[in-house]
Formats: structure tokens, C-alpha cells, sequence
């Protein structure tokens, strides 16, 4: 009746037995695999991940009065998810200690000069152009590969603001607009320098302070039965 041991206190298994029925119960239900199999079990060990993750985070957040709002659910996008790792990401989510302590374990973290030096290296692109055209119906801007071959090559021969005829197509090419492709890339750098640093030190924690119990292990482990990942 053992969710796991942190800091060698045992945490009763009940929180997990909620989570899982309230999951059972829930609008997704049918989506789940069928009670005592294989892959149910491996869906229990991960949610009892989750909630170990959750209890290790509150115990931190405990431990250095850090500030844990009550607001609801957060939502992370699809990289940060896949950079965090399912069990992490779920807590991040559903946990505002959890979030509270990735605050406090990041603050400080930022991408290098030589990592953003590098971004910039791999993904430099020339500007773009864009036509600000006049149609019969309106104005509209557009990329000239998209339009009509034909179209474009006689807007280009025009002079600014001349309107051309091209089989059923009529319009003026009014501006030539050129577009940045190169934006800023430090901010979502620094959201996933922040991201690694926290799942190194999240690894690091639990090893050192969680204790993980039978039946109840990572699903990752290769040592448990239902593990059938194999190379």
C-alpha cells in the first residue's frame, strides 16, 4: 500500500489509487488500456511516477518557501512536452508546486553566447519578398513564387502602381516589401536551456531522494516484466 519512499518516509499509496480511478471514470476512459494488462500496469507505474514527482516537488517547494499559487492547469506545447519527458511534463502540468520549483531552479539559467552564435549560424535565411498588390476587388499582399507564372513576370516588367492584364488575372504591383527571417532566437533558447537544467536536476533528485517501490517502478525500467521495449 506503498506509492514510494522519499527521503525514506514511506507516501501511501491512496493519492495513486484516486488518480487512477478518476482517470478510469473520466471522458477518456475507452482510451485506456484494459484493467491487468501489461500495458495497464505500465500505465499505473506511470502515474505513480507523476505523483512521485509531484510529492518530491511540493517537499522542495516546502523546504525553500517558495511561493505556490493555486491557479489551475497548465498547458505546454508539443517541444517543450517531448523536452521534458512525459512523466515531467504531466506533473508540470497538473502540479503548481511542480511549476513553482522549475521557477526557482531556473531562474538563472541562460543560453551561451556560442549556443545562440550557432542557432544563428544554422538558421540564417535571407529576407523575404513580399508584393503589396492591387487587385479589382482589393488589396492584398502575397509571396510573387506564389502567384501565376505569367502574372508575376509581367507585374515585374510594370512600372509601380501600372495595372496588368494577364489572361483572366488583373492587378498592380503597388510596393515591394522585404521581410525578416531572422528573429531573436534567445528567448525560446533560454525556455529550453531552462528545460534541460531542470530535468538534469529533477534526475538528480529523485535518485537521491526518492525510493521506488516494487510493481511500482519507472515503466523505462528495463528491469521490470512489462518493460518490452527492446533493440
Amino acid at each position: 500500500m506503498t506509492l514510494g519512499l522519499l527521503d525514506g518516509h514511506p507516501l501511501p499509496r491512496t493519492a495513486l489509487d484516486e488518480r487512477l480511478a478518476a482517470l478510469r471514470n473520466g471522458s477518456r476512459s475507452t482510451a485506456l488500456p484494459q484493467p491487468g494488462s501489461s500495458e495497464d500496469r505500465q500505465l499505473v507505474r506511470w502515474v505513480a511516477q507523476v505523483l512521485l514527482t509531484e510529492a518530491l516537488c511540493e517537499a522542495v517547494a516546502a523546504e525553500r518557501e517558495l511561493p505556490v499559487s493555486e491557479s489551475g492547469p497548465a498547458r505546454l506545447d508539443q517541444q517543450a512536452a517531448v523536452e521534458l519527458g512525459s512523466i515531467t511534463a504531466a506533473a508540470y502540468e497538473g502540479s503548481a508546486a511542480v511549476r513553482a520549483v522549475y521557477e526557482a531552479v531556473t531562474a538563472e539559467v541562460e543560453p551561451s553566447p556560442d549556443d545562440i552564435a550557432h542557432y544563428r549560424t544554422m538558421t540564417s535565411r535571407p529576407p523575404a519578398t513580399r508584393w503589396h498588390l492591387a487587385l479589382p476587388e482589393g488589396a492584398f499582399e502575397a509571396d510573387p513564387d506564389t502567384l501565376p507564372v505569367a502574372l508575376a513576370e509581367a507585374l515585374r516588367a510594370a512600372l509601380p502602381g501600372e495595372w496588368v492584364t494577364v489572361g483572366p488575372w488583373k492587378a498592380a504591383l503597388l510596393a515591394t516589401l522585404t521581410i525578416p527571417q531572422n528573429h531573436d532566437p534567445t528567448p525560446a533558447l533560454r525556455e529550453a536551456a531552462r528545460r534541460a537544467a531542470f530535468v538534469r536536476w529533477l534526475d538528480h533528485e529523485r535518485a537521491q531522494r526518492l525510493t521506488l517501490v516494487d510493481g511500482l517502478e519507472h515503466p523505462g525500467d528495463p528491469g521490470q516484466p512489462d518493460n518490452h521495449h527492446r533493440h
